[in-house]
Protein backbone atom coordinates (compact mmCIF):
# COMPACT_ATOMS: atom_id res chain seq x y z
CA UNK A 1 0.00 0.00 0.00
CA UNK A 2 1.44 3.61 -0.78
CA UNK A 3 1.94 5.84 1.63
CA UNK A 4 -0.30 9.05 2.14
CA UNK A 5 1.32 12.20 0.57
CA UNK A 6 1.87 15.17 3.19
CA UNK A 7 -0.72 17.14 1.72
CA UNK A 8 -3.43 13.97 1.81
CA UNK A 9 -2.82 13.67 5.38
CA UNK A 10 -3.36 17.48 5.90
CA UNK A 11 -6.45 17.50 4.40
CA UNK A 12 -7.75 14.31 5.98
CA UNK A 13 -6.65 14.83 9.35
CA UNK A 14 -7.37 18.71 9.67
CA UNK A 15 -8.53 20.88 7.04
CA UNK A 16 -12.27 18.81 5.87
CA UNK A 17 -13.12 19.31 9.79
CA UNK A 18 -12.51 23.08 9.94
CA UNK A 19 -14.23 26.06 8.23
CA UNK A 20 -11.73 28.95 7.94
CA UNK A 21 -13.45 32.46 7.59
CA UNK A 22 -10.66 34.39 6.04
CA UNK A 23 -7.34 32.65 4.27
CA UNK A 24 -5.01 34.70 6.53
CA UNK A 25 -7.26 32.37 9.43
CA UNK A 26 -6.55 29.08 7.12
CA UNK A 27 -2.82 30.16 6.93
CA UNK A 28 -2.55 30.63 10.58
CA UNK A 29 -4.29 27.59 12.09
CA UNK A 30 -2.63 25.31 9.57
CA UNK A 31 0.69 26.72 10.01
CA UNK A 32 0.15 25.64 13.37
CA UNK A 33 -1.32 22.17 12.64
CA UNK A 34 1.84 21.22 10.58
CA UNK A 35 4.25 23.31 13.56
CA UNK A 36 3.12 21.95 16.28
CA UNK A 37 1.31 19.51 16.00
CA UNK A 38 2.43 17.64 13.29
CA UNK A 39 6.20 17.94 12.96
CA UNK A 40 6.87 17.46 16.59
CA UNK A 41 3.75 15.48 18.99
CA UNK A 42 2.00 13.49 15.96
CA UNK A 43 3.38 10.02 15.72
CA UNK A 44 4.71 9.25 12.31
CA UNK A 45 5.02 5.43 11.38
CA UNK A 46 8.27 5.63 9.19
CA UNK A 47 9.66 6.50 12.45
CA UNK A 48 8.49 3.33 14.33
CA UNK A 49 5.39 5.12 15.11
CA UNK A 50 7.16 7.89 17.75
CA UNK A 51 6.47 11.51 17.50
CA UNK A 52 9.61 13.28 16.09
CA UNK A 53 10.73 14.84 19.50
CA UNK A 54 10.48 11.03 20.77
CA UNK A 55 12.46 10.24 17.91
CA UNK A 56 15.37 12.85 17.95
CA UNK A 57 15.45 12.31 21.90
CA UNK A 58 15.81 8.62 21.32
CA UNK A 59 19.07 9.30 19.02
CA UNK A 60 22.27 8.97 19.48
CA UNK A 61 24.35 10.51 16.80
CA UNK A 62 27.35 8.05 15.68
CA UNK A 63 30.94 9.13 16.22
CA UNK A 64 32.38 10.76 13.33
CA UNK A 65 35.53 9.71 11.39
CA UNK A 66 38.04 11.22 12.13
Amino acid sequence: MPWPSFFATLKVEFVHERLFHTRAQATREIFEYIEVFYNRIRRHSSIGYLSPLEFERNYVPLPSAA
